[in-house]
């Protein structure tokens, strides 16, 4: 049912007291000495509970709105949706204390103050042109809402202002670093600051900063698919691009071909590491900033989605003294951030732990981190080389890229070590064969290799507005799926993504892990050794108890964690 405003009160509405203790905020006898006071001064019952420190604010408000049947929305927690917001005028917006906060189909949501007034619900219904769902929110949260509106947009209005008075004739990608040396707030400068607070505010893992022929398209890749965020006029487009350069140490006179750097900058006083890609096209130069969040690779095993099975499986391997554990998948899959947590694990005293990483995205006390730099001939495989001699116990190597660091991981595995690595792979069963590829003996292959893990992330389902289905027998049949997968007294409950204002109506937040373990046998190494093919490496794998990527990813649909639809987006 559409709600465009709050709902009719009537003779049975609950009285405001009773609402606060039902929800345990406020017990009976607070409430009782409340009364007798508003009898006594004749206050709203509200204002003598606020006074007298019982409830907060925002849990009066909660209070209120479930009296008078509207939404309550905590505008401090709820992720705003920015594009949205500029679907009310700034003017609109003051005059009435209402934020456009997200759009739900062809609904605007609207957080007011006071959702009652219907005549600022008829003049944004006829701005917006679209119908709107009217929400209460904390005054003094709206009012902070709508200013940071009014900020976003005036940077914008100012970086175009700053880009239209540059009458030099000079070229703005190489003039515009020099202007911001000495401004710190200049608009421009200001313009990106915004973006990478909102990217973060958000939790975006990367930025792509895009020329659309006639403009600056800016983009945000949230659990893992990319968001339109905002757009830019195309005279400040070199100058952000200038901006970014300069943040990231990269040569400024060099357009031509694609460039890298990194940046650590500090946003709402959090340190931020980026890195930072330059593309050059056709409409101009483009930009990506990948956002290493210290928080994600901190998790830890048990947090980042493993069924208990699987982890147990996983864990007999790491346990071992030696052997080569690699973790494969795509970029952005999380191995850094299982490589992490299985450090974790095995950070003990008695442990000697040496990594060599680029960049190293997170500290780990007690462990000695090297950071590569292959300027000064710092690589992986020449690090890995002079750190045997340092006699360590686990050595992590932060990616195989090159026949080199192969044949080293291998031989430090060898020689009584254990190797942690990545390597860009599409499964585990394939691991081996990429090994061979990279010029190793059959033979290293297997007596070095002690398992594969492979993973990717997949989307989790928002728990608020996610609806449990039955799906037909063949889209199950389609997706894989086979009654014992789940124990016999588990009952499978699938769920559908819906979309509501606090997923952005996207019926997804945030991500987990589906991961398949590979532990080669002696049979599968013989296959290995043989040259067999992948696929025959995969079914004697399954047939030796390997459950695979997508069957783990059913498991996590049968329990509600994501759908069938997300898991063919992620797993073949």
């Amino acid at each position: 049912m559409e709600l465009e405003g709050p709902a009719p009160v009537t003779a049975e509405r609950r009285r405001l007291g009773d609402i606060l203790v039902a929800e345990g905020v406020l017990n009976a006898a607070d409430l009782e000495w409340a009364l007798a006071v508003q009898q006594g001064t004749g206050e709203r019952i509200g204002n003598v509970l606020l006074t007298a420190g019982l409830v907060s604010r925002v849990a009066l408000l909660q209070a209120v709105a479930a009296q008078v049947g509207v939404t309550f929305v905590d505008l401090d927690t709820y992720p705003i949706d920015w594009a949205a917001a500029s679907t009310i005028p700034a003017g609109l917006a003051h005059r009435y204390q209402a934020l456009a906060i997200a759009c739900e189909g062809g609904r605007v949501v609207v957080a007011m103050a006071n959702p009652s007034d219907v005549f600022a619900l008829d003049d944004i219904r006829s701005v917006s042109g679209r119908k709107v769902h009217a929400v209460l929110a904390e005054p003094e949260q709206l009012r902070r809402a709508i200013e940071r509106m009014d900020a976003d947009a005036s940077t914008v209005a100012a970086a175009t202002q700053l880009a239209a008075a540059d009458e030099s004739g000079e070229d703005t990608a190489t003039s515009e670093p020099a202007a911001l040396g000495g401004a710190q707030d200049a608009p421009i400068a200001r313009f990106v600051e915004m973006m990478m607070g909102k990217a973060v505010t958000d939790n975006a893992s990367d930025i792509h900063v895009e020329p659309a022929g006639n403009g600056l398209r800016i983009r945000f890749r949230i659990d893992g698919v990319l968001h339109d965020v905002m757009d830019a006029p195309e005279s400040i487009q070199a100058g952000i691009v200038s901006r970014l350069r300069t943040m990231a140490a990269i040569n400024i006179a060099g357009r031509r071909g694609p460039q890298d750097g990194r940046a650590s900058i500090r946003v709402a006083g959090r340190a931020i590491d980026l890195r930072v890609a330059t593309i050059p096209t056709i409409d101009g130069e483009a930009a990506v900033l990948h956002i290493l969040d210290e928080v994600t690779v901190a998790m830890s095993l048990a947090e980042s989605g493993f069924l208990p099975d699987t982890l147990a499986r996983y864990e007999s391997a790491y346990r071992k003294p030696w052997g080569t554990i690699l973790v494969t998948g795509p970029t952005g899959s999380g191995k850094t951030s299982t490589l992490y947590g299985t450090l974790r694990e095995l950070n003990e005293p008695q442990r000697s732990i040496i990594t060599v990483e680029d960049p190293v995205e997170h500290q780990l006390e007690g462990v000695r981190q090297v950071q590569v730099d292959d300027a000064a001939g710092l690589t992986f495989a020449n690090a890995l080389r002079s750190f045997l001699w340092a006699d360590p116990d686990v050595l992590l190597v932060g990616e195989i890229r090159d026949a080199e660091t192969a044949l080293m991981v291998a031989e430090a595995s060898l020689a009584g070590r254990l190797v942690l690595s990545s390597l860009h792979g599409n499964d585990a069963a394939s691991t081996p064969l990429r090994l061979l590829e990279f010029g190793l003996e059959p033979f290293m292959v297997t007596s070095a290799l002690q398992c594969v893990l492979g993973q990717r992330l997949a989307r989790r389902l928002c728990d608020r507005c996610r609806e449990p289905y039955e799906p037909d027998a063949a889209m199950l049949a389609a997706a894989g799926w086979t009654p014992g997968l789940v124990d016999g007294d588990v009952t499978p409950t699938f769920h559908r993504a819906i979309g509501c204002s606090v997923c952005a109506n996207t019926g997804y937040r945030g991500r987990f892990a589906i991961h398949e373990v590979l532990l080669p046998s002696a049979e599968l190494r013989r296959l290995v050794i043989f040259g067999a093919h992948t696929d025959e490496v995969g079914a004697l794998a399954r047939a030796e108890g390997m459950r695979t990527m997508r069957e783990d990813g059913l498991v996590k649909a049968a329990h509600g964690l994501t759908t069938l639809e997300e898991l063919s987006r992620v797993v073949i």
